[in-house]
């Protein structure tokens, strides 16, 4: 069978393609614009063309027929006619969101699915265990909406028992599954486009937990649910010593740890202790924490409580070397901020400073009004430690002085095209020297 994955260079799609290729799938595919991980495809024997246009998947079609279009959501909701997607429908070519195929795969391939969601930690926790399985050679296979560099983003191995993916909640994506064991990491409020009010979000999670044979899940979050105990239910308390036992710096990146450890640990009975010993020398993943240079740090941490788990990380490396801790924090898109703006509160608690730039936009409201670095400045406890900045060549030069003065820098906020965290990496070299 002959795929085609429009958007083939996005978190979710790009794993995917590797998996239905590796599962003896012909995949093929197309991305609006080029990036690094469309070359990382390409170098790995995928066939795709950048720019998506009607004439290029006519021809691409007319040479070798496609049997099955797979795309994103957020190509309809950027544009609801787009090309490839239209042509699919007037040629009667099969056509659906990602769930479909890898739900195809899964069942085609037997394996037992742990389903990792939450509002904020399930890429961590999701490469973590990835990691785990790794360490113990128990080939599995896999799916992870960040980029690991010490492995693919997705994979499938020979002989796995066990499918690894991270549940993601946008457009209800993972109501489309019925994991083997669910991990939960966390559950907030996000993605208000899709869940207009708490209720609805907290309905998604019980009923993504209903179709869930098993589950581990932390206790206030049993709480949050409203769920009644049940045997299908492993639920840990934050109190455990053994979280603090853990030698990984940051309370949420230990308490994603241990959720990673059990689930390995009830998946293969390999003894915790061994599990703990491994997961302490985790690499992580890019841009969770990650060190461009030497006191110069990338976060994805875009909602008061992903802040809160990369300050207290931040906090603890820059204690062991008595560093100020300097925030750069880029919101991620202004219709988000209407619905956090009054959460932020003490998310900065113990930074020396933040330099807080604008929204970066995507998918926005246009009706929404936008909120500037000094309105939401302003719903701080303490606005002082606040100042705006724009993402220029001032913001570098105090960078560059914050780290001859031996601060730690973190970069807090999105990724992606004309993100700080790209002008970051291709301004790396001035900013260190």
């Amino acid at each position: 069978m002959r795929i085609f994955f429009s958007g083939i260079g996005g978190g979710a799609l790009g794993p995917l393609a590797l998996i239905a290729k590796q599962a003896g799938y012909e995949v093929v595919g197309s991305d609006s614009t080029e990036s690094a991980y469309t070359k990382q495809l390409q170098k790995q024997g995928v066939e795709l063309y950048i720019g998506q246009d009607v004439k290029k998947i006519e021809a691409l079609h007319a040479k070798t027929p496609i049997d099955w279009l797979v795309f994103t959501s957020a190509i309809t909701r950027a544009d609801p006619n787009h090309p490839e997607l239209t042509f699919a429908k007037q040629q009667h070519l099969k056509y659906s969101l990602r769930d479909e195929l890898l739900n195809k795969i899964i069942t085609d391939q037997k394996l037992k699915l742990i389903g990792i969601a939450g509002t904020h930690g399930k890429s961590t926790t999701t490469a973590m265990v990835i990691w785990l399985f790794h360490q113990i050679g128990v080939p599995i296979g896999y799916s992870v909406g960040a980029k690991i560099p010490w492995a693919p983003m997705g994979q499938l191995m020979p002989g796995a028992e066990y499918f690894v993916y991270e549940c993601d909640e946008f457009d209800n994506n993972f109501l489309a599954f019925h994991p083997h064991l669910a991990l939960i990491t966390g559950v907030g409020w996000d993605h208000h486009e899709i869940f207009p009010t708490k209720e609805s979000y907290v309905n998604a999670y019980v009923t993504f937990l209903s179709q869930s044979e098993k589950a581990i899940m932390w206790e206030e979050d049993m709480k949050h649910l409203n769920l009644m105990p049940s045997s299908k239910f492993d639920v840990v308390t934050t109190s455990d010593p053994r979280i603090a036992a853990i030698g990984m710096p940051g309370e949420f990146n230990r308490r994603d740890a241990w959720e990673a450890v059990l689930a390995v640990h009830k998946a293969t009975d390999s003894p915790i202790d061994v599990l703990i010993g491994q997961i302490e020398k985790f690499p992580g993943l890019k841009q969770r924490m990650e060190q461009l240079a030497p006191g110069l740090y990338t976060n994805y941490a875009h909602t008061p409580e992903k802040i809160r788990g990369g300050m207290s990380a931040a906090l603890e490396i820059a204690g062991k070397h008595h560093q100020k801790v300097i925030i750069i924090y880029e919101p991620l898109t202004n219709r988000r901020q209407h619905f956090i703006k009054d959460d932020y509160k003490d998310s900065f608690a113990g930074a020396d400073k933040v330099y807080w730039v604008r929204s970066y936009l995507a998918r926005e409201d246009p009706n929404l009004p936008l909120l500037t670095p000094t309105d939401l400045i302003k719903t701080l406890s303490d606005p002082s430690i606040a100042e705006p900045a724009e993402i220029d060549g001032a913001l570098g030069e105090a960078i560059k002085k914050h780290l001859r003065a031996g601060d730690m820098v973190v970069a807090m906020g999105a990724s992606g095209g004309g993100s700080l965290d790209e002008w970051l990496r291709a301004h790396l070299k001035e900013l260190t020297e």
